[in-house]
């Protein structure tokens, strides 16, 4: 479906919103959709999607927020980059206000750490030329949409011989932490909403286990208000006719074999390694890390960065939120001790965390 005028939405929404009562109204219990998506989230609050629903259908919000996986001990480490001597720290905005175990990346810089926010990967190889005599060190955080650049400015680093870079990969890819998500059994999940941004590079082979292990249909799905009821009208179209698929509504974005040029690249420069998601634990092969070829830009090895396991803080349920096995309004700090202006859990603090986004357009306690 394309992006159509206000018109044609007016007049498009009411009839797909009426095939979805329909469907729904077919099924005995209700329907639980994850949109995996933390930018999904955000849009389905600001369009008002959740409250024109029928209250058989209840809607999710997953772990793909690549700011509120980042698990406490690698905010650690890159908070330990920022207090090293010569260093500048080179992050996405979104990570200032994550809270460590102790400081955050904001507290650390108000503090005189050399904490620069970037709005791409590449303009840390801008920062290593203009700083010759400081170490940019990127802490690279995000899924596979970002991963094609962050491989693109390793590539280019030693295309321009830039010795003082180096990356502290924090990065995570979404079909395992969904695999797990469902592996575990804890979050009942009749169909995904499956993250349009992500599926460009990667298409749509990797999420067929979903369907063909588990029998749960899954869509790609844009982000306008009617890709997102288009998208979960695929989805119960499917469990209405009793199949289970992964389609793709985003036709517009995204191919059937995602872009094989970004994935070859992001083969060259990272592998893939277990790595460690807040709420998840530990998925295999979830992680990716700098092939041995580019070891040598390897923030953590360089500096013996240690990698100290916490927690979330005392009464934080933005774990389970990750999940979708609890809403945010469900945890005790939600609203109270938690808020934007003072967050302290990471769901709270990104753009496209589930507890900011019910904070903004779902309603306070």
């Amino acid at each position: 479906m394309r992006k159509h005028p206000g018109q044609a939405e007016a007049r498009l929404a009411p009839l797909l919103l009426k095939e979805i009562t329909g469907f729904a109204g077919l099924s005995d219990q209700p329907l639980r959709l994850m949109e995996v998506c933390g930018t999904h989230t955000v849009a389905v609050f600001r369009s008002g999607i959740k409250s024109l629903l029928p209250n058989t259908i209840e809607l999710l919000s997953g772990p793909g927020c690549p700011v509120c996986v980042t698990p406490t001990a690698e905010i650690d480490q890159a908070i330990a980059l920022a207090r090293q001597k010569d260093v500048i720290l080179a992050t996405f905005g979104d990570l200032m206000r994550v809270p460590g175990s102790s400081s955050s990346l904001q507290q650390e810089r108000g503090e005189g750490s050399a904490i620069r926010v970037i709005l791409s990967p590449l303009d840390a190889l801008q920062l290593a030329a203009e700083h010759p005599d400081h170490v940019v060190c990127l802490f690279a955080v995000g899924f596979e949409t970002t991963s094609p650049t962050i491989a693109a400015a390793v590539t280019e680093a030693g295309s321009q011989g830039l010795t003082n870079l180096y990356l502290l990969s924090s990065q995570r890819t979404i079909p395992p932490a969904i695999r797990a998500l469902l592996a575990n059994g804890m979050a009942q999940i009749d169909g995904f909403i499956l993250p349009g941004h992500v599926s460009v590079i990667i298409g749509q082979a990797p999420y067929r286990f979903i369907a063909e292990e588990f029998g749960i249909p899954g869509v790609i799905t844009g982000f306008e208000p009617l890709d997102i009821l288009e998208g979960i009208y695929m989805l119960l179209k499917q469990k209405k006719e009793g199949r289970a698929a992964i389609e793709i509504q985003y036709r517009r974005a995204v191919a059937a074999e995602g872009n094989e040029r970004a994935r070859a690249i992001m083969a060259e420069v990272f592998a893939p390694v277990d790595a460690n998601w807040r709420g998840l634990g530990m998925i295999p092969a979830s992680g990716l890390a700098l092939r041995e070829a580019f070891s040598y830009l390897d923030a953590a090895r360089h500096f013996a960065l240690p990698y100290i396991e916490q927690g979330d803080a005392p009464g934080c349920l933005c774990g389970a939120v990750l999940q979708g096995i609890r809403r945010p309004p469900e945890c005790p700090l939600f609203g109270t001790q938690c808020t934007p202006e003072e967050p302290i859990g990471a769901c709270m603090v990104s753009t496209e965390g589930s507890c900011a986004a019910y904070y903004k357009y779902g309603g306070r306690p």
